[in-house]
């Protein structure tokens, strides 16, 4: 099977608190009259396979492209597990998601199993005027004062609550306790794990059984961490050129999440040596390979995995383009993987475009 880039099928994943922005907000084509949270873009679990949707891979699992490909898919990452090292999501929150918190690495191996560490980030896509999230606590909550807010149904009075807007991203490490606000979209890049420890659901019912759905309080006692917290918002860094900015959002030992903006007309190379996923927000373009014989369409609401053994590869934008890029950080410094400046960008073909010498202004949503 010929290394390419691929775009999977999306796996919805229906959710009591789950709704249909995702149809107007990241521009997917959800199954009618249910009620969708989650739409699963890149994912290895035994909870959900992606699928490639067309080209060469047609009908390849994402666990198929891990085995058949090994370092021409990762390049220098590791597999988690056995597994292709990202979980890649978009969130809907019509109602509010409970309040939760992933394993940390101690608690993951000390249970076994299916339990895994759950290290994640969310890029905030849409938000209602008093949406918000709920990420780590009010100054002065303790263990124990947690477990006794927790007894009387007041967990979510402990939580620090977030105002939140389009274009902002938060970095929630294993162990931090959160929620997902109702009204709010968000693209979310996670490690690969699908386990959640829930110790309050808003006194929630589910319709479908007429009981609450089951909460892991003892566990979420066990692994949240208590100590100090900077609000995981990472400081962002831009590097810019007259055709693209590339701002960093966050930066973990998991992953590496940037932001890209690419103007329309735009034909250059794509670097190689790590594998990419873009999480298209806006616009639309091809990934040209193979010399120019293959060539991989994307659009608004696809996601493409690029991997690391590529080869030569050109993107050639045809409208506007904004896409989360995410990698695993590796500790080489990749020195046998050339990686060109994605900032030093040929100028736009076609006519009516003359190049100018001018550095925009650096732009966050």
């Amino acid at each position: 099977m010929q290394v390419c880039p691929v775009v999977f099928d999306p796996i919805y994943k229906p959710k009591i608190w789950g709704g249909r922005r995702l149809e107007s907000v990241a521009g997917k084509q959800l199954p009618p009259d249910e009620a969708i949270g989650e739409s699963w873009e890149v994912a290895d679990l035994d909870e959900g396979q992606s699928v490639v949707r067309s080209g060469p891979a047609k009908g390849t699992t994402l666990g198929g492209l891990v085995k058949a490909w090994g370092t021409d898919l990762l390049g220098r990452a590791s597999l988690f597990e056995g597994r292709f090292p990202l979980l890649i999501k978009y969130l809907d929150a019509q109602d509010h998601l409970s309040v939760q918190v992933h394993p940390d690495e101690a608690m993951a191996k000390r249970l076994g199993g299916t339990v895994r560490v759950k290290n994640e980030a969310w890029y905030v896509l849409h938000a209602e005027p008093d949406g918000a999230i709920y990420r780590g606590f009010v100054d002065g909550v303790t263990p124990e004062s947690f477990a006794e807010a927790v007894e009387q149904g007041k967990a979510a009075e402990t939580l620090r609550h977030i105002s939140v807007k389009r274009g902002q991203c938060y970095y929630l490490p294993s162990g931090t306790i959160h929620a997902l606000g109702a009204g709010v979209v968000v693209a979310e890049v996670q490690t690969p794990s699908d386990t959640t420890f829930r110790v309050y659901d808003w006194d929630r019912v589910d319709a479908s059984t007429g009981i609450g759905r089951a909460l892991h309080i003892s566990e979420a006692l066990e692994c949240i961490n208590f100590g100090p917290d900077d609000g995981g918002v990472q400081e962002r860094s831009h590097v810019a050129s007259v055709w693209t900015t590339v701002t960093q959002l966050v930066r973990c030992d998991s992953f590496l999440i940037e932001l890209v903006r690419m103007v329309e007309g735009i034909e250059q190379d794509i670097p190689t040596g790590e594998f990419m996923v873009w999480m298209v927000l806006e616009g639309r373009g091809e990934i040209q390979y193979e010399d120019g014989r293959g060539t991989e369409p994307f659009g608004r609401g696809d996601t493409v995995l690029i991997p690391a053994g590529l080869g030569k590869a050109r993107i050639k934008t045809l409208a506007e383009c904004v896409w989360l890029e995410s990698t695993i950080p590796v500790s080489s410094e990749l020195s046998d993987f050339p990686r060109p400046d994605r900032a030093a960008l040929s100028a736009p073909t076609g006519p009516g475009f003359v190049q100018i010498d001018v550095r925009p202004s650096e732009r966050d949503e």
